[in-house]
């Protein structure tokens, strides 16, 4: 069995009991306001739309597949965890061993796979439900949980990221891509050239393939081989009729085309993964569709940025939280208990850290450290510190903190002229043109030189907590 074939995860999350079918939903609007309300409860189930209002019965759409611990754990293939405390200490460490392993596991070609069950040379992409997300998109985004697979001109480098794909016609897609990105490189270098650029647009496979090809990876590394470490073994791939370029061989549709050197298509606007729309519509090169392959049925996954939380900020905080936590030790900042990116400042506006306090200056060193390490600094607002008996992904123990333990006319500093965003939505306010912010440091621990006299906390014990749920498990 091939270990990236989507409907053998999903068969494992119905399984968990963390799969739920939605019938009847229409792509206008319905689809993505479901899935944002889905995305806001507590534990919110994966939902896997079918019988789409104007699409055919097995034509599918699955979204909220990363919302929760336990699946995302099973997608990264570690121990299933329930807890987001338990699957960042899960996943810790774990990045940093991807990346080592990542050169013993380049991609395997296959001659066939179940992408090729169904192939069209008279293109139609209007058969696939695309969804209109929001009521202020600038039309309808196939492309979300996608992964876009490109070649660098100059040598056989293969890089998978995921850029945001809106739908124009039966045959053309614009394809977003920010400045800077891998693939906005490859693509950069071929306009130079004057040479159409090849592109392979994976809509659908197992949530591993976009979930990876959505964070750093080292530039010049090939994702596929990322996610083969994590797996074991090669990804298995097919070489696509038109382009070469590899894709999953399990994967649920595949778009195949060309980038014309001065084919650019009006685009957007769409929602950003801090919840605003930070521009009107641009531009962004149109892909001319000349392949699809699908499976029969196919499941198309979604996963657009809105308001967080959002159908993705849940694995985004996990992974920057794991990444960030790494970096504090690695630089030499002891007794970390746990880290938290929290999802409503899209898991980089608003992070924090639970220490436990050993010596003066201990607490500013890490809220400086998690403001401006790699991981943290880029578009990094709020670092806060807290003490350990407080959970950093808890916001109403953090604020409680920050109202009861900080003074803040010596316990918040202020960086100026930080890294920033012009995708920031202040950016607007900002006195200068270059990307910079400032960043506030907010030390919420107890003043280490106070820290014996400071009030007692009223509240119950942890190990009395720990006595009363276990005598009293019907009450909680």
């Amino acid at each position: 069995m091939n270990p990236l074939d989507l409907r053998a995860w999903l068969g494992q999350v119905e399984t968990l009991g963390e799969l739920k079918h939605v019938r009847g939903a229409d792509w206008n609007l319905e689809l993505g306001a479901i899935s944002e309300m889905n995305v806001k409860k507590e534990l919110p189930p994966a939902l896997l739309f079918d019988e789409i209002k104007g699409y055919p019965k097995g034509y599918r759409v699955l979204t909220c597949s990363t919302s929760s611990p336990l699946r995302l754990s099973s997608i990264l293939r570690l121990p299933l965890q329930k807890t987001h405390r338990d699957l960042v200490e899960a996943l810790r460490g774990k990045p940093a061993q991807w990346k080592a392993a990542a050169a013993k596991f380049p991609a395997a070609a296959v001659a066939g796979g179940p992408a090729l069950e169904h192939t069209q040379k008279q293109v139609d992409i209007d058969k696939f439900p695309s969804p209109l997300w929001h009521e202020m998109d600038g039309g309808r985004y196939i492309g979300t949980g996608c992964s876009v697979v490109t070649r660098d001109l100059d040598t056989d480098w293969i890089n998978v990221g995921t850029y945001r794909v809106q739908a124009l016609d039966k045959n053309h897609v614009a394809l977003d891509m920010v400045a800077g990105k891998h693939g906005r490189i490859h693509y950069e270098r071929y306009k130079a050239a004057g040479k159409p650029f090849p592109v392979v647009i994976v809509l659908g496979a197992d949530p591993l393939g976009y979930l990876i090809s959505g964070i750093e990876v080292p530039f010049g590394m090939c994702e596929y081989s990322y996610i083969g470490a994590i797996l074991g073994e090669p990804v298995a791939v097919i070489e696509g009729q038109i382009t070469g370029l590899p894709f999953p061989a399990a994967s649920e549709i595949v778009l195949e085309g060309f980038i014309a050197p001065n084919d650019e298509r009006t685009e957007g606007p769409f929602g950003e993964f801090h919840g605003y729309y930070p521009g009107k519509a641009g531009k962004a090169p149109g892909v001319t569709v000349e392949r699809v392959y699908h499976r029969t049925d196919p499941i198309m996954i979604g996963s657009p940025p809105a308001k967080p939380p959002n159908d993705y900020s849940y694995s985004k905080a996990v992974m920057r939280s794991a990444l960030l936590h790494d970096a504090l030790v690695a630089a030499g900042v002891s007794e970390i208990k746990a880290v938290w990116a929290h999802e409503i400042g899209g898991a980089r506006m608003f992070n924090v850290v639970s220490i436990k306090q050993r010596y003066a200056g201990h607490s500013r060193q890490a809220g400086h450290i998690l403001s401006q390490c790699g991981v943290g600094a880029y578009m990094s607002r709020y670092s806060v510190v807290v003490d350990e008996d407080i959970d950093p992904s808890n916001l109403q123990e953090v604020m409680w903190a920050v109202a009861t333990r900080s003074d803040p006319s010596v316990d918040i500093d202020i960086i100026q002229r930080g890294m920033g965003s012009k995708n920031d939505p202040m950016f607007v306010a900002y006195p200068y043109d270059a990307p910079f912010s400032s960043k506030a440091i907010i030390d919420a621990c107890r003043p280490w030189d106070h820290i014996d006299e400071f009030p007692p906390v009223a509240e119950a014990s942890r190990e009395l907590q720990d006595k009363i749920r276990a005598k009293w498990k019907e009450l909680f």
